[in-house]
């Protein structure tokens, strides 16, 4: 009975075994980036999706290969579609949850100390709407804040 030791397989020939296995696995993330595409696609009929499938399938290699030939540049403009859709989806549901009434109160100090760093109001102004803001009487009740008192 023979024992491997470390120099009964070269280091070139585990770099070549690494490289060969991590390409293996990029072609199945690859594989199944193409499936999600295939079903993702709404232009596409169920035939031509069924077609692809099956080409994708019974002809891997091949099949990737002409569908990102064929495909690929519309397969990244429909990811993007996703991923935009996806967010207005988390933003209309942040914004839901998050109340439909008016901007907080984070927001309206944070355009008070906009107008503050402008010099359109004082400082005095400033604390005066502040202090309604933290009330909760919002600051565009603010008599010092209106329009009359903007400086230019």
């Amino acid at each position: 009975m023979s024992t491997y030791l470390a120099y009964d397989y070269p280091l070139l020939s585990v770099f070549w075994s690494m490289l060969w296995f991590f390409l293996w696995i990029m072609w199945f993330v690859l594989l199944f980036r193409i499936v999600v595409d295939i079903f993702r696609d709404d232009d596409m009929s169920g035939w031509g999706k069924a077609g692809w499938l099956a080409f994708v399938i019974f002809l891997p290699f091949l099949g990737v290969f002409v569908y990102v030939i064929a495909r690929g540049k519309n397969m990244g403009r429909r990811e993007v579609a996703q991923a935009r859709a996806q967010q207005q989806e988390f933003d209309s549901y942040i914004r839901k949850t998050a109340g439909s009434g008016g901007s907080s109160s984070v927001d309206e100090l944070a355009r008070l100390s906009e107008i503050r760093a402008r010099g359109d109001i004082t400082d005095q102004e400033f604390a005066r709407a502040k202090d309604m803001v933290l009330s909760g009487h919002g600051a565009t009740s603010s008599p010092g804040v209106g329009a009359g008192s903007q400086q230019h």
